[in-house]
């Protein structure tokens, strides 16, 4: 610590150097020194093609929905699948009590056996009968009746075979095979009860759900609407197999995969007129669930040459005027009204307002005052950016 010697030659150099503080700082303020310009990232505007999207209200659906129906009639013994997995084509899901079936199988072997013993011995007898034709011995008539005999064998063979096959189509019957892969819902029938061929009660449903499809609909004047601005020239079909389709579920996550468009309805429902359309979507993990609620964005349209601006270089005023500030060439910066069109990921398509060459503040608005310089910089899009800020060059 300082000696009390040494406290009033301290308290004499620190109101010394006060002095010449604050005499710096008049001689600055009198001297009429200026602040740097605040530094900020520009980015040059250029025009592009961009997809015109709309979003649209949807449901998913599955591609197949098959009823699970006995095809024999008999007493259920036995539910083999387990509800709500995942089953394959042919695959076993209830077991009917087999013994009548196996009865009239063995019924049907016996018939057959008879009816080809019978066939057998028809067909001695017409070769006896043509033997003593051949030396004379036995009129043409018994030869005859021994043909039809023959015949009426061979057709009585072929009915027993019919019969045979038919009995164990009925015995494979009794084992319920899955008709689709898909996903099967609870059993709607218990073991013990009484299921018939005729009947018109369900025992399984089975849903296809890979892949699946996302009805949606769209306004019939919106759909006319595009189908004009692309005859104009106001804006480009895609080409085929271009257009994106997009799944965003309730809480704004996008399906990671992208679908295919498949149809637009020829109709226009008469209550509501709006157009169905459908989409197919890859679904391996079983995300997507027939009946749920999603929004489809779908790519209709091309625009050529628009102009997109990162959304964090748009400022809003009081009264709700979306602004951004341009540079011009001399490093002033004015605040400019804008016409903003959709959303594009992290863009908003420019509508009026900004023409191409221009340059706008990205980064570091909230610095810039209205007719003041800047120290414009390159603006480096992040890794988030959208494919149309990409496009853009900074500069």
């Amino acid at each position: 610590m300082p000696s009390s010697r040494q406290l009033p030659r301290l308290k004499a150099l620190f109101t010394a150097a006060s002095l010449t503080l604050a005499t710096a700082g008049e001689l600055a303020a009198q001297q009429g020194m200026e602040m740097p310009p605040p530094a900020v990232s520009v980015l040059e505007l250029k025009a592009h093609a961009v997809p015109v999207v709309s979003e649209l209200p949807g449901r998913v659906a599955a591609t197949r929905v098959s009823e699970v129906r006995a095809q024999v009639s008999g007493i259920l013994q036995e539910r083999v699948f387990e509800q709500g997995t995942l089953v394959k084509q042919g695959d076993v899901l209830y077991r009917i009590d087999p013994r009548l079936f196996k009865v009239r199988v063995a019924s049907a072997e016996a018939s057959l056996q008879r009816a080809k013993a019978t066939q057998t011995n028809a067909q001695q007898q017409l070769d006896r009968q043509k033997s003593l034709r051949d030396r004379n011995i036995a009129s043409g008539v018994d030869y005859d009746t021994a043909a039809v005999n023959l015949a009426q064998a061979e057709a009585d063979v072929a009915l027993a075979q019919a019969a045979l096959d038919e009995a164990k189509i009925n015995l494979d019957y009794t084992e319920v095979r899955a008709p689709i892969t898909g996903i099967i819902g609870g059993a709607l029938i218990t073991e013990g009860a009484l299921v018939t061929a005729d009947g018109t009660q369900n025992l399984a449903l089975i849903q296809q759900v890979d892949p699946a499809y996302a009805d949606f609909t769209q306004s019939a004047q919106e759909l006319l609407s595009l189908k004009r601005a692309v005859e104009s020239g106001k804006l480009a079909s895609p080409a085929p197999g271009e257009a994106t389709v997009e799944l965003v579920f309730d809480d704004g996550a996008v399906y990671p995969k992208a679908g295919r468009l498949l149809f637009a309805s020829a109709n226009v429902d008469a209550t509501t007129g709006q157009v169905t359309l459908r989409a197919e979507f890859p679904n391996p993990d079983r995300d997507l669930l027939p009946g749920m609620y999603v929004r489809v964005r779908v790519a209709q349209a091309v625009r050529q040459d628009a102009i997109t601006v990162p959304q964090r270089s748009v400022l809003r005023t009081q009264d709700g005027r979306a602004q951004v500030y341009v540079v011009s060439k001399d490093a002033t910066a004015e605040a400019r009204d804008i016409k903003l069109g959709q959303a594009l990921g992290s863009e908003w398509v420019v509508e009026s307002g900004l023409q191409p060459g221009e340059q706008i503040v990205v980064d570091g608005a909230q610095k810039v005052q209205p007719g003041g310089k800047v120290a414009p910089e390159p603006w480096k899009p992040s890794e988030g950016q959208t494919p149309a800020a990409s496009e853009q060059t900074s500069k």
